[in-house]
């Protein structure tokens, strides 16, 4: 009976796990396969361009490289050192991503290269592509510089000087990430397991300056995919930080001097109005007060005949 009941305890367990197995297995089939796919049927063999000049690239680089004169020409171009200049070393790493490293296998190499190049080109498009590939592997580039001037020591975490004499080239670092990086925005753990979980046991397995840059890129992958569709939100947050400033009075705007007015002639004096006289008729009298003892046998006269 406990035997039975143990059973029947991991039977509906079991089969929840084998739903949610198909569910995600069905999930990363349609979100990695299958709509790049519909992409490349809608989009032609121009949604391969940096899968053909990725693949291509590797295979001429590493055909001149048999050669000591082209060897050192792809050196001088595409080799990548710890104990070069910084500038020296970003100036050869967008070429150092075509020279092959020369502890892989070349053409196991560029399958890898071109389904990773194909499938990023298909769903993120040709920029983000290229902007992803170059971010992880500079990322590892001088993060690695920046281990080996730490030093050994420091928990592990450190480098030997002799490092930096290592050819650091290779397009692995930007396979591992395009992967990861798909992984992480298609919501795709088995991808993500097969790419970044076989970085971490690459590290532990071989602790070389490569196995770090590889774990460089898968890190800065994850954060860069878990960044993706949030453009938005940073610029609301950056906003949200930046100290806001109180409005202040506007300055007004100095008004321009006034040129000088010329100076006015004196004007003549005028003369006074004259005060307008009534006419007078010639034949009004006017009517003097009579007086209280008139004289008599006289007319008292007016005004005008004084």
């Amino acid at each position: 009976m406990t035997a039975e009941r143990h059973l029947g305890r991991l039977r509906p367990a079991a089969a929840r796990l084998a739903r949610f197995t198909g569910r995600t297995l069905r999930g990363e089939w349609h979100a990695i396969v299958v709509d790049p796919v519909r992409q490349l049927a809608r989009r032609g063999l121009s949604g391969l361009l940096l899968a053909f000049v990725a693949a291509f690239g590797v295979i001429f680089f590493h055909d001149i490289a048999q050669h000591p004169t082209g060897a050192m020409w792809v050196t001088r171009l595409g080799g990548v050192k710890a104990d070069l200049p910084l500038w020296l070393s970003l100036l050869r790493t967008p070429v150092s991503l075509y020279v092959p490293a020369l502890d892989l296998p070349v053409w196991a190499g560029i399958t890898q290269l071109f389904l990773a190049f194909a499938l990023a080109e298909l769903t993120l498009g040709r920029y983000r592509t290229l902007a992803i590939a170059y971010a992880t592997t500079l990322a590892g580039t001088l993060v690695a510089r920046l281990m080996i001037a730490i030093g050994p020591g420091w928990s592990g975490l450190g480098l030997p000087a002799a490092c930096g004499q290592v050819l650091d080239t290779g397009p692995s670092a930007a396979v591992v990430g395009l992967f990861t990086y798909l992984s992480v925005i298609r919501r795709a753990p088995v991808v993500f397991t097969l790419t970044g979980g076989s970085m971490v046991w690459e590290s532990i397995a071989v602790p070389n300056l490569a196995g770090r840059e590889h774990l460089i890129a898968v890190g800065s992958a994850v954060v860069l995919g878990l960044l993706h569709g949030r453009r938005a939100r940073l610029r609301a947050l950056g906003r949200s930080l930046l100290p806001t400033r109180t409005p202040g009075p506007s300055p007004t705007a100095p008004t321009a001097p006034t040129a000088p007015t010329a100076p006015t002639a004196p004007t003549a004096p005028t003369a006074p109005a004259a005060s307008p006289v009534l006419p007078v008729a010639a034949s009004a009298t006017v009517p003097a007060p009579a007086s209280p003892h008139p004289t008599s046998g006289r007319t008292p006269m007016t005004s005008l005949e004084r």
